[in-house]
Order: C-alpha cells, then structure tokens, then sequence
C-alpha cells in the first residue's frame, strides 16, 4: 500500500476511534479496546495491549490518568492525540528507524532548540545561565528546522533557553505553521497570563512545561524570591483554561527530601499536571557549584520514589538519568533527541556543549552526520549499566576522548570550558556511584530473570 494512502487511513482512523470515545470516555474506553482486539494481528503490539486492557480492568493510576485527559479542551485534546501520539510516537517513529537504517545515524525523536538565550531569571546551577542573553533563532530558522525535521520524522519540537515565552509572539505563529507537530517548552512560568492561554488555546499545539524545584523554600532559594507563588499562579491559569501542562524538576543535594515526597507528587496532581520530568543536576559551566550534585543515597531516594509513584499516582513521571534502562541508555546525540542553542551550534545533548556544526551552514541530516554525532551513534550505550548511561556523569572518561577524537569545540558564549575540566568535576560523583548502581543494576536483573 502507498506510505500517503496508509498514513491517511491510519489518520482516519484514530480520528473515527477518538470521536467514538469522546461521548462517554468511561463507558467507551473498555469497548474501544475491545474492538481494535478484534481486527488487529493477535501479535501487533501484543505486549502493550495487554497493558492497555490491565490498566482498564484494574482502573489502577493510568486509567485516571487517561480519563484526566478528557477535562482538558476537547479541541487541544484531538491536536495532541493527533500531534503527539500519531504524528511523534506512531508514525513519525516508523520514518526515522527507516531513514537511520539507510543513512547509518541516528534520527532523533524530538529536537529541542533555543529560541532565545535571554531569560528573566538568573537561577543558581542553571546551564542556560553560561549561555549570555543576545542571541535568537530568527522565524525562519525556527521555521526551517522544523520543515527539515517532519522530512525526517520529528513531529516533537521543545523549546529550551534562555526564557522560550521572552519570544511568545514567534512561539505561537511556529504552532500555526506547522499544526501537525507538538511543541513543549520549558519556561520558569512567570510569563504565562490571560492572554497567553487564550493563544495555547487558538493554537492547541503548544504545551508549557514549567520549572518547579520542590516546594516554597528549596524553590525560591535557587530560583528567586516570590517565584513559587507565581508558578502556582500561572498553574492555576492554565487550570482553570483546560490546558494541559507539565513541570520539570531538577533534582540536587538541597531538594531531593521536597521533590521525592508524596506531598509533592499530590500537589501537582492538584495543581493540574499531567507529567512530571525530572532531571539529575549537571554540573555545567566553569563556575558550576558541584556542591548541587546529589550523594548516592540521594539518587537513589529519587529511584525508589519515582518508581513507587509512577505506579500509584495519576500523572505520568519521569527520571532522565535514572531511567535509561527503559530506552537502552543515553539518548543524547540524535539517538532521541539533540540539542540546538540559540547560536545555531547543533549539540549532541542540552548538558554537553560541544559541536562540529552550525544549523545555518549545514543541513540537519548532515549535522547528524558530523563527527560528534556519530561518535555518539557509534559508542551508545556507552555502559551496559542502564544507571550509568551519560558519556559525562557516570563516564566521565569518554566525552573528553569523544571531543578530541572528533574535532568539535565548546559552544559556551562566554566562558568556554573544556571537556577535561567538565569531566573533572563528575570523576569523583561517578566513583562514588558506580557501586551503588552496580549493586541495585544486579539486583535488578536478578528480579526479572
């Protein structure tokens, strides 16, 4: 069957199973379920059908999750069945395992870019903060990422910074360029208003995912006084619009008590989010205060939280560093995802700044192609332990050798650091980790032979 007749009808499809459901979700749900059981291949997605019917039955945490999805806006809720599940997830994944196949690299499931390097905050251990405040990504550059990008199969675009929303205005005309995608951005939520909801609510293809660090205290402590109580505010904006949203935490020696409580996984539940993401602390920047770096008990404590929560709690979670083992490892250098800085500078991660190439000399499949890139293609995974995949924080031996074998420099705008002295400051985290990742990795192996 043609790849455009296919994809119509796969379209069409999702489209007649989404206006079935939305009448009675709880009612329908079970019954859909039941009808793709009846036409589909017994063996097509065997594993996460009985998943889906689990979940159903048992109406455990991910099935209150799913029926949340129908308190938000029925017309953003079809953009983001349509942009995130089929477009991303379905189709879009199809393409780029066929493309990386017959180019021999890797094709990224989302491209997060730097609209701005401007920001209205200065928080403590923020990478972005390395970055200055007068660069941009023109429309057109925005613009054409994201064409180059569909051409490959990335229908995920998240925007980094810099303060994605000091660019608002571009942000919502990219949504309305390409409606077929799904953005994200990570914002500090500050300039989330009246205003700005109405537009996510025009667009519908645009999600915020806002910066939290725990509650009052630990949050305004690195972030700034009176920013926790505007967070709430814009939450409760966005609430009150039926928009969805999600927070993104960064997790440090201070605040891992705060952000690895049930407390906190109930109050964003409350607050309305749907997902919560949460990032180790990357000891970026020569000034960086490796101090933020959590111990191994701490790490751990997120591990054993997340992982109790996310099998309770009605909101989808997270934990970059601590979940590779669900995507094989690293996901850095267009395995998953790469990193565009507001320079035009295509970097193989969001915490690793380094390149070969620019976006406005070279297109975004040869920047996938440029030596740093394919050094990650190449040596990825880049441990057979799942909770020591990053080539910087648990391995600090090989992002030197990978940067001086490839060529590439540090795109830091105002005080470039070297790969030796980024790995300098991870050499004793990762000692200190390795046992305990290799005892809990063993452990868990164990459990599941």
């Amino acid at each position: 069957m043609n790849a455009s007749i296919r994809t119509a009808l796969q379209s069409f499809a999702i489209n007649q199973a989404l206006r079935y459901v939305e009448g009675d979700p709880e009612e329908n749900i079970p019954k859909l379920m039941s009808m793709v059981d009846s036409v589909v291949p017994k063996d097509w997605y065997a594993s996460q059908r009985a998943a889906i019917r689990k979940t159903i039955a048992e109406k455990d945490n991910w099935y209150q999750l799913i029926l949340r999805l129908y308190e938000l806006d029925p017309g953003v809720r079809k953009a983001f069945f349509q942009n995130f599940i089929f477009n991303a997830s379905l189709n879009g994944s199809a393409i780029q395992e066929e493309i990386s196949a017959k180019e021999d690299c890797n094709i990224p499931w989302a491209v997060l870019l730097d609209p701005t390097s401007a920001c209205n905050m200065h928080c403590t251990g923020c990478w972005a903060a390395e970055y200055g405040h007068q660069l941009n990504l023109s429309l057109a550059d925005i613009d054409s990422i994201i064409t180059q990008g569909k051409k490959l199969g990335t229908y995920m675009y998240i925007y980094t910074g810099g303060e994605p929303l000091v660019r608002k205005a571009d942000l919502i005309r990219i949504c309305e360029m390409h409606p077929d995608c799904e953005f994200l951005a990570f914002t500090n939520g500050t300039l989330i208003d009246e205003a700005f909801c109405q537009e996510m609510l025009r667009v519908k293809n645009f999600v915020p995912a806002i910066s939290l660090e725990g509650f009052e205290e630990a949050n305004d402590s690195r972030r700034g006084q009176g920013v926790y109580k505007k967070v709430h505010e814009a939450m409760a904006l966005m609430k009150a619009h039926k928009l969805p949203f999600g927070i993104s935490t960064c997790y440090t020696s201070k605040n891992v008590d705060d952000v690895s409580s049930e407390k906190y996984f109930d109050q964003l539940i409350e607050a309305g989010a749907f997902f919560v993401w949460f990032f180790h602390y990357m000891p970026v920047g020569n000034d960086a205060a490796t101090e933020l770096l959590p111990t191994p008990e701490q790490r751990m404590k997120m591990y054993d939280a997340i992982r109790a929560f996310r099998s309770s709690k009605a909101i989808f979670s997270m934990d970059f560093q601590n979940d590779a083992e669900y995507v094989g490892g690293c996901i850095a250098g267009g395995r998953r995802y790469l990193h565009i800085n507001a320079k035009g500078d295509v970097e193989p991660c969001v915490f690793i700044h380094y390149s070969n190439v620019n976006i406005h000399d070279v297109s975004l499949l040869d920047a996938l192609k440029s030596p740093i890139f394919m050094a990650y293609h190449r040596g990825q995974p880049f441990n057979d332990n799942m909770l020591r995949p990053c080539p910087m924080l648990e391995n600090p031996e090989i992002l030197p050798r990978m940067v001086a074998e490839t060529g590439a420099v540090n795109t830091d705008y105002q005080s470039p650091e070297s790969a030796e002295h980024l790995c300098a400051k991870t050499t004793a985290y990762a000692e200190n980790w390795t046992p305990t990742a290799e005892q809990t990795w063993t452990e868990n192996r164990s459990r599941k032979s």
